[in-house]
């Protein structure tokens, strides 16, 4: 009977653990989902930079891609490569037949491998097949400022120093890295909003929540309803650390976000249940309202412009 009893645990169990994995994955299909919560928005969670896009896991069944042999140069750079104040040094190895250049907002897609200076290959676009697409502002730093040098069609090998790759992150390729990069296309955003006048601190004209919120409202609104703590709310917003520095906008990705209203910081819930839709404000978040001090995330006190288009309850 003991026997017994253990497999029909074991297999309880296993009709368990498979529910939940299907459970899982139709939630995972389900955020893929264009009208759900934007997750760009300023929602409650650490905020991550990434690096050069990172290929996607591959079934055991599937062959691993062929390695692409390193350039003869890959250990240094050599004399006739440019060097930028950075200490970025670059070669172009294929003219463009484009005129523009990408701007640190834009998205840009791109072929590219890298290797690490003793010749390893750690990832390649080219290898899989596929190219990659990610705005320049969300790579690493030495990505960010050298495909600005280059125009769509054009081939070119970056030297990237440590301080402009990963930082010595643990479980990213280490040291100087090197890319092959072709910049295949530019997808123009628009121009990212001006900082505002007043962003070090409110203003005498703005109005002053019990909680600590500053606001002041930029344009009124069209609507007559007011969003409640539940509601479903598609806004434009552009975000400020007091220092000027913008660290977010929907604008410059150019598409609104949308989102609950209980799922944002605190700041988020309670200024835009102020608004009616058409309004736009400005909102000054202390930073117990805001992220409260979580690594990785904008520190302080945060100014955001918002404009509300649309409420869903």
């Amino acid at each position: 009977m003991k026997t017994l009893r253990k497999i029909l645990i074991a297999c309880c169990l296993v009709v368990v653990t498979s529910s939940l994995a299907c459970k899982v994955a139709e939630s995972r299909s389900e955020t893929a989902d264009e009208n759900k919560v934007d997750q760009s928005a300023p929602i409650n969670k650490k905020i991550s930079k990434a690096g050069p896009p990172k290929p996607p896991r591959l079934a055991q069944a599937r062959p691993k891609p062929d390695p692409i042999p390193p350039p003869k140069d890959v250990a240094a750079p050599p004399p006739e490569a440019t060097k930028s104040a950075s200490g970025l040094a670059s070669l172009m190895i294929k003219a463009g037949t484009g005129a523009k250049h990408p701007r640190a907002h834009d998205t840009v897609k791109v072929h590219y491998t890298g290797w690490t200076t003793d010749g390893k290959m750690f990832d390649s676009s080219v290898s899989r097949g596929r190219p990659a697409s990610f705005p320049l502002n969300r790579v690493i730093p030495g990505w960010t400022e050298g495909l600005q040098l280059m125009t769509t069609g054009e081939k070119r090998r970056f030297w990237i120093p440590v301080e402009l790759a990963y930082k010595g992150k643990r479980g990213a390729p280490a040291g100087m890295l090197v890319f092959d990069v072709e910049l295949l296309e530019i997808k123009v955003k628009p121009d990212p909003p001006q900082t505002p006048a007043d962003v070090a601190e409110p203003p005498q004209d703005a109005k002053k929540t019990q909680s600590g919120l500053a606001y002041k409202v930029l344009k009124q609104g069209t609507g007559q309803k007011h969003p409640l703590a539940t509601s479903k709310v598609k806004v434009n917003y552009s975000g400020w650390t007091t220092d000027g520095k913008m660290f977010d906008s929907s604008i410059t990705r150019g598409r609104p976000a949308g989102f609950p209203l209980n799922r944002v910081i605190a700041g988020w819930t309670e200024g835009l249940q102020l608004m009616v839709v058409g309004e736009k404000c400005r909102f000054w978040i202390p930073q117990e309202l805001a992220y409260k001090g979580k690594p990785g995330a904008p520190a302080g006190m945060l100014v955001f412009d918002v404009e509300l288009l649309e409420i869903n309850n």
